[in-house]
């Protein structure tokens, strides 16, 4: 296993998550987190703490330690190929079953649920993306 192309992954994924995080919830889409209820949402005074960015990069190094593990495994005619489906992967067997989780057992509008999985259905694949570009095959 590469250490330092995973590390570079994982520092790559953090800044892309940043960016797409603060484009998309922060900025274009927010308008989401006022539908009711709104009572559930932390007051967020200025953009999320160190601790949140530690635990993503964290969770980033796990991703892409998992892509390097089953890349052999990964149908695609090449790496990028390789990359987007494996993002596709983690999408739909770790996020469309916490959406649905989300949507049964909390109380969050409807409509933030589906704008997590749409949001997740584009982000994943590009993670995956990422990670393929870096880590190579």
């Amino acid at each position: 296993m590469k250490i330092g192309k995973i590390l570079i992954a994982a520092l790559a994924l953090s800044v892309f998550g940043m960016v797409f995080g603060g484009l998309t919830c922060g900025w274009l889409f927010n308008w989401v987190y006022k539908l009711e209820p709104t009572n559930i949402w932390r007051p967020m005074d200025g953009p999320p703490g160190l601790g949140f960015i530690v635990a993503g990069f964290v969770l980033n190094i796990i991703l892409t330690v998992v892509y390097a593990l089953l890349q052999k495994g990964i149908p695609g005619k090449n790496k990028l190929a390789k990359g987007a489906i494996f993002g596709l992967c983690v999408w739909a067997v770790g996020m469309l079953p916490g959406m649905a989780s989300t949507y049964a057992f909390m109380t969050v509008a409807a409509g933030v649920v589906i704008y997590w999985t749409l949001m997740g259905l584009v982000e994943l694949p590009i993670k995956g993306l990422i990670i393929a570009a870096i880590y190579g095959e």
